[in-house]
């Protein structure tokens, strides 16, 4: 087995939030700033941003074999996991899926929804761009539906900084576009 050093990865990510259904970077502009137009960096987060793609199989088996005779995909869950180390009134926002922002001289203020929980939930997109194998390439990877899920957490002591700790889960789009789309820069 040959390793070769410019296909190992190691380093941060950046993290963009757009509307669900924002206009997506072309996979050729992989190696620059998705536009502000559709995009918000989130700013600083600590401990990286994880994505987990979590795959169920359910066995197919007879009785006349012993083996499992093949396996068929049940249930995919995708979630983006980070901790975002600005804890902005736009980032609480987006850990709690919306809400009620205002602002006037010398202040601004949040309200989360407070509405029946019937009520649809904002979906967001999101975006993250980290460094892919091949040296000094880029990786992006875009979750086209997703969803806060996770408690949300705002503390304030003496020995660490401030963050909101959040979880998106990510979502069904539909039948002609699937639900995340992952692009290297290879050149």
């Amino acid at each position: 087995m040959s390793v070769t050093a410019t296909n190992l990865v190691q380093g941060p990510a950046t993290l963009y939030s757009g509307a669900f259904g924002a206009t997506e970077p072309a996979d050729a502009a992989v190696n620059t700033t998705p536009p502000a137009s559709s995009w918000t960096d989130v700013g600083g987060t600590d401990g990286g941003v994880k994505l987990t793609i979590a795959q169920s199989y359910t066995e197919l088996d007879v009785d006349q074999i012993v083996d499992r005779v093949g396996s068929r995909l049940t249930k995919r869950d995708f979630t983006v996991e980070t901790s975002m180390a600005e804890p902005t009134l736009a980032n609480l926002s987006l850990a709690l899926n919306g809400g009620t922002s205002a602002s006037a001289a010398g202040y601004a203020s949040f309200e989360p929804s407070f509405a029946s929980s019937a009520t649809q939930p904002v979906y967001k997109a999101l975006l993250f761009d980290g460094w892919a194998p091949g040296g000094t390439f880029t990786r992006r990877v875009i979750v086209r539906k997703a969803l806060s899920t996770d408690a949300i957490d705002l503390d304030y002591t003496k020995e660490k900084k401030t963050m909101y700790s959040v979880k998106f889960s990510g979502h069904y789009v539909s039948a002609s576009i699937a639900p995340i789309h992952v692009v290297d820069q290879t050149s």
